[in-house]
């Protein structure tokens, strides 16, 4: 599985997932700067195959919702939270655990076509 973090993700993560074999990487990396619209990030991960990982649901929802409505494919969407997952350095590795668990147990590119999952359903 393939992976966009969102850029509300710290490109750190991607880097350490990287580190442990996986092909991830975050947008931060991709676009410098603000401003990089959810809908940007939507055709490119299906562009290239990846799933989007995101604390944005209602943005992404709707995309997802559009693409569905419209025969669209994306490679799936990963709903984290920041309760279960803080945006904090001390809490970062939690978060680097749960995705290399999530894509060891799903590595297909296509393991969450068109779905919807939660991470924080997944992880301890």
């Amino acid at each position: 599985m393939r992976l966009l973090l969102d850029e509300h993700f710290s490109p750190e993560i991607a880097r350490q997932l990287r580190r442990r074999g996986h092909d991830v990487v975050a947008a931060r990396d991709l676009v410098p700067g603000p401003g990089r619209s959810d809908a940007a990030l939507f055709a490119r991960a299906a562009a290239e195959r990846r799933a989007i990982v995101t604390e944005d649901v209602a943005d992404f929802w709707e995309l997802h919702r559009a693409a569905v409505t419209t025969g669209r494919r994306h490679m799936g969407l990963i709903f984290t939270s920041p309760h279960r997952f803080p945006r904090t350095k001390r809490a970062m590795g939690r978060l680097v655990q749960a995705l290399d668990d999530l894509i060891r147990a799903q590595p297909a590119d296509d393991a969450f076509e068109t779905q919807i999952v939660w991470l924080e359903a997944l992880a301890d």
